[in-house]
């Protein structure tokens, strides 16, 4: 059984996360890419605001002995198999974990326009995805 500690404490990290995105976004992507402060902040925050989702969907696999994830997406595929979350959240999440892919190990230069839109419609994912995993923890307690 998954231990809700644990993933109350990750959902509230996670919550800290995009509420720094928010103080340190911009109004456009051109106004982002500006700010060089801003941007590395923004982009610092959303790596780790994914990373703590994918710490929680390791989480949940581990504690409910579900056959481990071989890829940073498939452990939000794993979740929506189990009913933790949507199908569209998951495929959000998949492309989450690539842009933290891409801003961890350094593949490139983060566009600015991909920047922009992981920290405006991207933390509507991730909210989402805190609201599932809420959500089924909620249902597992009964």
């Amino acid at each position: 059984m998954t231990d809700r500690d644990v993933v109350a404490a990750k959902l509230a990290e996670l919550e800290d996360r995009l509420g720094r995105v928010r103080a340190n976004g911009r109004g456009s992507a051109a106004e982002l890419a500006a700010d060089r402060d801003a941007s590395d902040l923004v982009a610092f925050n959303l790596m780790l605001a994914v990373q703590t989702c994918l710490d929680v969907a390791s989480h949940i696999i581990a504690d409910e002995r579900w056959p481990p994830a071989g890829t940073l997406a498939e452990s939000f595929h794993r979740l929506a198999e189990h009913g933790v979350l949507t199908a569209a959240t998951d495929e959000a999440l998949g492309r989450a974990a690539s842009f933290r892919n891409v801003v961890a190990h350094g593949y490139g230069r983060v566009v600015a326009d991909l920047l922009y839109a992981a920290a405006t419609d991207g933390l509507r994912d991730l909210e989402r995805f805190a609201h599932e995993v809420a959500a089924w923890i909620s249902r597992t307690d009964t």
